[in-house]
């Protein structure tokens, strides 16, 4: 009898607004309505969660090494596809996602219109059911304030 092997990771992301007007607002690979969060890469801090959480399960290296923001060549990744890279690695190790839970936290744009094509983006790259919960702050800190955005992501691995 072959015991399968369970892993579980847990992921954060946060990042502040951008001051540039013409930057998108991503989260999950889907573009939403307002200003954008700054970062090095497109900034779309669920698929950044989500990424750590993966490789924290895996006991492998956080996404700040693997895709270091003093990187020239990371500069505005698309981080879907950075994503869909440690899905490859995880996979060359044998491992599988199970399942991902996600909780996106700003004030505004609300992400509920978008919570369907998010989750169901997020679960096709990752070949396992993905939720996704849009939170808000109750005008908490600088969330709260209209200042940033987190995002908090439980992900479960197995191997056989």
């Amino acid at each position: 009898m072959v015991m399968s092997t369970f892993r579980i990771g847990q992921g954060f992301d946060v990042h502040p607004f951008s001051e540039d007007s013409d930057r998108p607002l991503i989260i999950g690979g889907e573009t939403l309505p307002g200003p954008g969060l700054d970062g090095h890469s497109d900034a779309d801090l669920l698929a950044h969660a989500i990424t750590d959480a993966l490789l924290g399960a895996a006991g492998m290296d956080d996404i700040g090494q693997l895709f270091p923001d003093t990187d020239p060549s990371f500069l505005n990744a698309n981080s879907m596809e950075l994503l869909k890279n440690v899905v490859g690695l995880l996979k060359e190790k044998g491992w599988e996602v199970c399942n991902v839970d996600c909780n996106v936290i700003l004030e505004a744009p609300s992400i509920s219109a978008h919570k369907n094509n998010i989750q169901d983006r997020m679960s096709k790259l990752l070949n396992a059911p993905v939720t996704v919960k849009g939170r808000r702050s109750e005008g908490l800190g600088f969330i709260g304030e209209g200042k940033g955005a987190a995002c908090l992501v439980v992900a479960l691995i197995s191997k056989s």
